[in-house]
């Protein structure tokens, strides 16, 4: 048994970003859990051809050192500048190597437990105690969860076909992809970034397809600008307002007196989390189920190598995009028949949807919270139940002052919360809070 200052459960880019801000202050021990701590989900089975959808400018892992990352990367290619969209492998090498050297630099300060936690309970005393699979307890006065999102979302429209070996739920899952065959059709749920990355990984193995890829409206990311974008002077964000007509109406009159609406949503980004906690709870309600698709494919935008990729894979007739939904799913002798604008049969179907934004999926240790009624799901079952400034809220809606939060456990309560600058900024913060007990005023 060990005992720490702060435990910090997930190895991801959270986790990373949350050791290197705890770091940067005086706290005593800090122990990082995590069975391969370094580069997590969106890191870890990228390929070369997978590249980052932000430019190298705003991917620093530290809030005070803006071009960290870049001057990483021209340590490797010295001609990288800070508009260019590297690789998300290179990106996992950055967050693996960041961490080995604040391991270094820590005088026995950050210890990396390789091992997984199941569980988290409070202690007799004070803090709380952490329990890995292999029996190993910590002692923690704080516990950070930056556990990323759960698992792969399952689609019940997709249950007929979920143990068929051509339908693939979690297209990271290692080998994922393997199986589908060149010359078959292939069916990608989804339009968003995973369905490119998705369309890009049948390529390289070969498959010509068709690769079809489906949703609601068959929207795909829009393109980031090419090379610097135009500096817009005196652009001022619109006011939050519990009216989501009122909110869209200013953001469309904005948008329309500048010459590149990416000026607008880069400038709304910081203060995406007010506008949302200022809609009314039916004004939230209209806009994830009316706008919420169009702010992502603005919000999330494509590298340009990868729009142009694209481009050429839709003229040469191999990726195709479509609106619709999937009505019915059932095993055929050579195919799964699907029923999408009409019966059609497909060699693989791929789900693209994302990732669950319920944290508790699949995570044996937010399970067990959730059961002890250490925790609650957050709004719409989407995030756990958290206060403004991370800390985790019991069944009964009071805070842990010993369980936080940072990224997508937050999702419910924030908006914008899975992206490096959101999780790198709530690290900061909650590394001072940790440290001075100041409340953070978010």
């Amino acid at each position: 048994m060990r005992t720490v200052q702060v435990a910090v459960i997930g190895g991801g880019a959270g986790g990373v970003l949350t050791v290197a801000a705890l770091l940067g202050t005086p706290v005593h021990e800090v122990v990082l859990i995590d069975p391969e701590p370094g580069r997590g989900l969106a890191y870890g089975p990228a390929e070369p051809y997978h590249l980052l959808n932000s430019p190298a400018r705003s991917m620093s892992a530290y809030e005070g050192e803006p071009t960290h990352f870049l001057e990483w990367c021209r340590g490797i290619e010295a001609s990288a500048g800070p508009g260019d969209f590297m690789s998300r492998a290179r990106y996992g090498d950055y967050l693996s190597e960041t961490l080995g050297v604040e391991e270094a630099a820590s005088l026995g300060r950050l210890t990396l437990l390789r091992d997984r936690a199941v569980s988290a309970v409070p202690h007799a005393e004070a803090g709380m105690v952490v329990t890995t699979a292999a029996g190993e307890r910590v002692i923690a006065s704080h516990v950070v969860l930056a556990v990323g999102q759960g698992r792969a979302r399952r689609l019940a429209v997709m249950e007929p076909v979920r143990h068929d070996p051509r339908y693939v739920e979690d297209p990271w899952a290692p080998g994922a992809l393997d199986g589908i065959g060149a010359g078959e059709p292939v069916l990608l749920i989804g339009t968003g970034l995973t369905a490119i990355d998705v369309a890009f990984g049948l390529a390289e193995r070969g498959v010509a397809g068709p690769i079809v890829a489906v949703s609601r409206h068959g929207l795909l990311p829009r393109e980031h600008t090419r090379g610097a974008a135009e500096a817009v002077g005196g652009l001022v964000a619109p006011e939050p307002t519990p009216s989501l007509a009122e909110l869209t109406r200013r953001v469309r009159a904005l948008a329309d007196s500048v010459p590149d609406w990416r000026a607008v949503v880069d400038l709304m980004r910081p203060s995406v989390d007010r506008y949302w906690r200022g809609l009314s709870p039916d004004g939230r309600e209209r806009f994830v189920r009316h706008l919420a698709r169009y702010w992502e494919i603005h919000r999330h935008r494509m590298a340009p190598a990868v729009a142009d990729r694209v481009e050429r894979m839709r003229a040469a007739g191999s990726l195709r995009i479509e609106s619709g939904a999937v009505e019915s799913a059932e095993v055929a002798p050579d195919a799964l028949s699907v029923r999408l604008n009409g019966t059609r049969r497909f060699g693989a179907v791929v789900n693209c949807t994302g990732r669950d934004r319920l944290t508790a999926s699949g995570d044996p240790l937010i399970t067990r919270l959730l059961a002890d009624g250490l925790a609650a799901p957050g709004p719409a079952g989407q995030g756990l139940d958290v206060a403004p400034d991370g800390a985790v809220l019991d069944a009964a809606g009071r805070p842990n002052s010993a369980l936080w939060t940072v990224g997508p456990p937050r999702y419910g309560h924030l908006w914008e919360t899975t992206a490096v600058p959101e999780i790198r900024l709530q690290a900061r913060q909650l590394a001072d809070r940790l440290v001075t007990g100041a409340p953070l005023g978010v």
